[in-house]
């Protein structure tokens, strides 16, 4: 643990409250990507398989277990809650999100640190989680109006992993034998993936506008 790690987490979590935030408040999910959502839920559920054999800290499973269970909460909301479901916008969020999954399972069978059961499922976590934003950038770009709530939630889920990047490069150089370089290599990606829409928000920020991304 260290500040860049906590603070990542933290901005995280702040995107996920305001993501529910949304949810509840408008009782819509107009601009999210459900096959995003669904993305997530199967990147926490994959990852966190050691949930209850293996005991690091009590902060650590208190944020597993809210990870997951916000997920998973979220996905239930834009499928089955019979007011928000409504506002779900299948038309755009058609990305076929299948073939991220498996692109990124055959990756982790190909590329990983030990061929373990855990660690298999812990690398496609990592490799599935640095596209899963994917589906909802494409529905951003396709829809072109971005509510402020939408883009806070965006933006903060990208600022969680460019924060995560600095917690990797630090502990690079206090760590005697860093190893995690799959995570190193999919954060990269995952940020390069915001770097379209994080200059956008800025422009939108800068000029006091309405968030737009080009079609």
């Amino acid at each position: 643990m260290n500040i860049f790690r906590f603070v990542g987490d933290m901005t995280h979590l702040i995107s996920i409250l305001v993501l529910l935030l949304k949810i509840y408040a408008t009782k819509s999910c107009s601009g999210i990507s459900l096959k995003t959502q669904e993305l997530y839920a199967l990147v926490f559920l994959a990852r966190y398989l050691d949930l209850f054999t293996d005991f690091i800290s009590v902060y650590n499973t208190v944020m597993k277990l809210v990870f997951i269970g916000s997920s998973l909460a979220i996905v239930w909301c834009m499928r089955f809650h019979r007011v928000v479901r409504r506002s779900y916008d299948r038309q755009l969020d058609n990305f076929r999100h299948y073939l991220l999954v498996g692109g990124c399972f055959l990756l982790a069978l190909l590329v990983h640190e030990k061929f373990t059961f855990q660690e298999i499922f812990w690398a496609f976590s990592i490799y599935l989680e640095a596209v899963a934003i994917v589906p909802q950038l494409v529905l951003l770009q396709r829809s072109g109006n971005v509510d402020n709530l939408t883009g806070q939630y965006v933006f903060f889920l990208g600022a969680y992993r460019a924060f995560y990047i600095l917690n990797w490069i630090y502990r690079y150089f206090t760590e005697q034998h860093f190893s995690r370089w799959i995570s190193c290599f999919s954060g990269l990606v995952q940020t390069a993936l915001y770097a379209d829409f994080f200059y956008y928000y800025f422009i939108s920020w800068k000029t006091n506008a309405k968030l737009q991304l080009p079609a």
